[in-house]
């Protein structure tokens, strides 16, 4: 769409030359296939069934012309940006599109301001990458968004929760799009070689399902990778020659997997790989360890979160599991990538498919319950430390029983002045046995209590 008005208002305004259509058939040519693809309708939109079908609330709302501000949430290549686009020459507003990667607080200002001028037609302002301004240019949208004078369009690939201030959210419809699946991509992939206006069916190549199907994975659900890799791939082989599965061999070996480093792709893979673990899943556990691996994850990264699993998730089911999650880490440490993999991996297999148990870290959390909410306890004055004279003549360590002096090395002794149980022992692998033991200890201290009792 043409833009309206002066966006700088107070520079001297200069007229507007519609380009003739010969011009504009011309400068589209110039644009990767991804951007001439792009729907210019809602309908046109693929993918994305759980938003965009018919009766769903934003096709409603764009309909009446009447929603308001929106936030679309989703990885690169889910459709967020063609939305925007759809919904803009949809509706004949005017429309106004910044990436924040490349925007500032000055010409933020000059939009906002251009908006509030222009009363004959709303203005959507789209910002792409949204979660790239920082809170105060994020608070500078609000007064304008509240007051209707622009409709805001973020988009982000970041959860908006964590990004995006939370009055932005309170004040918009949040919609999450999804990957796109393999058969949706591979169907625009057929469209794109077809179409003669805007795609690549001049160039006459034909290339069958199975093809478009296997270029389609390689893509991660990424439409637009998709899109410009067929364009790659057409563009590098001659007119009407065909696309087979030999032609996309090298696209194949070139893919990149989608793992942003300490963003939300980093803590969504480590999480699956944790819980898969806990689940006993080691198929699925090796999965996510390839993906991290594959996207550059630091392994002493991983192999501190394996250190940490073998205790919390692990623990006394099999105490076992620690020594080899801190051999691992040392190994990741002296070994280093590439080799290391199989160290990790080793480590993976072994927590994934030990017995679980996290009684230990059930029993902390316990503890810094009573700690937190119960008066703080004195250390009994039996289990105080004797060292010096002063701590001598106060009766420190005074009447304390020495465990070894006793049968199984159990006095009967109480070691907390209000006596309390954290820690419940759970019937699995090696805690079997523990259980058995303090069953047995319970019994020995409960007879060596009663024997003071009688002696004294």
């Amino acid at each position: 769409m043409e833009p309206q008005g002066n966006l700088f208002s107070g520079e001297e305004e200069m007229d507007f030359v519609a380009p003739a259509d010969s011009d504009r058939k011309k400068d589209a040519k110039r644009l990767p296939l991804a951007a001439r693809m792009r729907p210019r309708r809602l309908d046109e939109v693929v993918g994305q069934d759980h938003i965009l079908e018919s009766g769903s609330l934003l096709p409603r709302l764009v309909r009446a012309n009447s929603f308001g501000s929106l936030l679309l949430y989703g990885p690169p290549g889910s459709g967020k940006t063609s939305i925007a686009e759809a919904i803009a020459g949809e509706t004949e507003n005017r429309f106004v599109r910044i990436n924040a990667v490349m925007s500032n607080v000055a010409e933020l200002r000059q939009i906002l301001l251009a908006a509030r001028r222009i009363e004959t037609t709303d203005t959507i302002l789209f910002i792409d990458e949204i979660h790239r301004f920082n809170k105060a240019q994020q608070d500078l949208l609000l007064p304008d968004v509240e007051a209707g004078h622009i409709r805001l369009i973020g988009a982000t690939t970041h959860n908006p929760g964590f990004y995006v201030n939370a009055p932005l959210v309170s004040r918009s419809h949040l919609f999450r799009l999804e990957p796109h699946s393999v058969e949706t991509i591979a169907s625009l992939l057929r469209i794109a070689l077809d179409d003669e206006e805007r795609g690549l069916g001049g160039r006459g190549h034909e290339a069958d399902e199975k093809t478009l199907l296997d270029l389609a994975k390689l893509c991660d659900g990424d439409l637009r990778r998709a899109l410009n890799a067929l364009e790659v791939i057409a563009l590098g082989l001659e007119q009407n020659q065909k696309i087979s599965s030999d032609t996309i061999a090298v696209f194949a070996s070139e893919r990149q997997i989608r793992y942003d480093a300490d963003e939300d792709e980093h803590y969504n893979t480590i999480s699956a790989f944790i819980k898969s673990m806990r689940g006993g899943d080691p198929d699925a556990a090796l999965y996510w360890l390839t993906k991290m691996l594959a996207g550059g994850e630091d392994p002493r990264f991983i192999a501190r979160r394996l250190i940490i699993f073998a205790s919390e998730d692990v623990g006394l089911a099999d105490s076992g599991a620690l020594p080899i999650a801190v051999a691992c880490q040392q190994a990741c440490e002296f070994v280093g990538l590439p080799e290391c993999e199989l160290n990790l991996a080793h480590c993976v297999v072994y927590m994934a498919t030990a017995p679980k148990s996290n009684s230990s870290y059930a029993a902390l959390q316990k503890a810094r319950k009573a700690l937190a909410e119960e008066p703080v306890q004195e250390v009994p004055i039996w289990l105080k430390d004797s060292g010096g004279q002063v701590s001598k003549a106060l009766g420190h360590s005074k009447d304390y029983s020495y465990s070894h002096s006793f049968p199984e090395n159990i006095s009967g002794q109480e070691y907390l002045l209000d006596p309390k149980t954290f820690y419940r022992p759970i019937r699995i692998g090696d805690e079997v046995d523990v259980e058995k033991r303090l069953e047995r200890w319970r019994e020995l201290k409960c007879q060596a209590q009663a024997k003071q009792l009688d002696s004294s």
